[in-house]
């Protein structure tokens, strides 16, 4: 019954982390973001073509599949970190690789801290704080989200956490990494975006 209902929270994390929500926003304002900017579709790329009140819905709804699923990974099975765990991983899964959306989505650097805050808010904050001090120092959020997401399995390990979870954010690491290999090219030839809060002509955010 156990490894029945880890296969129901699977499909279900999958199938609600392929309801993207940064194409489903761009959709409302009659766009693609897959086809905008630098093409991806997460909230960086959205906050540079959409402005703060798309990317403020994308972060809302993005937190939102994270608290669901691993909520109802919860609720499922109360025995540990599994059900949540399971259910989280594969709604990032979904994100990134959507079924509805001809499996071409996001990185799931957002959804991580979501079900990073769900499974354990210590590591989830940590990664937060590092991401931040990064991309401060930067502006790259590339290098801010690998580096943090790349501390979780080793964060995972010092606050003594099962093996299951360390594998978990071990995938998660390598999930982010392969899914920045670009990002990783642009940065090492020095071509790579940087975040800026400066409007454009036209009042959007860069």
């Amino acid at each position: 019954m156990t490894v029945f209902l880890h296969i129901v929270l699977a499909v279900f994390g999958y199938l609600i982390g392929s309801l993207n929500s940064a194409i489903l926003v761009s959709g409302i304002y009659r766009k693609d973001i897959r086809k905008e900017g630098s093409k991806n579709a997460g909230l960086t790329n959205i906050l540079r073509v959409l402005g703060k009140k798309a990317a403020l819905a994308v972060l809302a709804l993005d937190m939102l599949k994270g608290v669901i699923t691993t909520g109802l990974g919860y609720i499922l099975i109360k025995d540990g970190l599994s059900g949540a765990l399971i259910a989280g991983i594969f709604t990032i899964i979904g994100h990134i690789f959507p079924v509805f959306f001809n499996f071409k989505g996001g990185k799931g650097i957002l959804l991580s801290l979501a079900v990073l805050l769900m499974t354990d808010w210590k590591i989830a904050l940590i990664g937060l704080g590092i991401f931040i001090i990064i991309v401060v120092l930067t502006r790259y959020v590339s290098l801010g989200s690998m580096v943090a997401i790349f501390c979780a399995p080793l964060l995972a390990w010092l606050f003594n956490h099962n093996a299951f979870f360390i594998i978990s954010m071990g995938f998660l690491a390598a999930l982010t990494i392969f899914m920045h290999r670009g990002n990783i090219k642009r940065l090492l030839n020095n071509t790579e975006n940087k975040l800026s809060f400066k409007k454009t002509g036209n009042g959007e955010l860069k």
